[in-house]
């Protein structure tokens, strides 16, 4: 079985990453500035996808070498922590047009701002599912990052 992906593949990830940079670099200003809820949304966006990037990588790399699998595993998870804590920014973000903050309680109705707005939540949804298929509750939890295979 071969562990390295075709020439297509690779190419892919480097220009998501330098497009990441280049967006920081002409986006995002020194000094204080409040994060617009449409970049939340983009940012837990790009997170999930992330996601499922290294939980594919983690799922076939598993058997194969159970130790890069639990590092995979472990940044899978960490992913997911950050994806969360976007979900929970950008309920705190203030709201385009009235500028008051929601309810924190909003997002469990699926749509409380209707279409398209929330489509955060829908994908935060979505994404939860798989998360608590392919991790326990106490990964989730955990302060601990580190990992004890050898």
């Amino acid at each position: 079985m071969s562990r390295t992906p075709s020439t297509t593949a690779k190419d892919f990830v480097p220009f998501a990453t330098a497009a990441l940079d280049f967006h920081r670099a002409l986006n995002v200003p020194g000094g204080p500035l409040v994060t617009t809820r449409a970049e939340l949304d983009a940012l837990h966006s790009h997170l999930v996808s992330l996601y499922g990037l290294l939980d594919a990588h983690a799922v076939r790399v598993e058997p194969l070498l159970p130790a890069e699998g639990d590092h995979l595993r472990a940044a899978r998870t960490r992913i997911w922590q950050a994806a969360d804590h976007l979900h929970a920014a950008y309920h705190a973000a203030p709201r385009p047009d009235s500028g008051e903050v929601p309810e924190s309680e909003a997002c469990r109705g699926g749509l409380p701002e209707g279409a398209p707005e929330l489509t955060v939540c829908q994908r935060h949804q979505r994404t939860a599912h798989l998360v608590r298929r392919r991790t326990t509750p106490a990964d989730l939890h955990s302060p601990f990052t580190g990992l004890t295979r050898h």
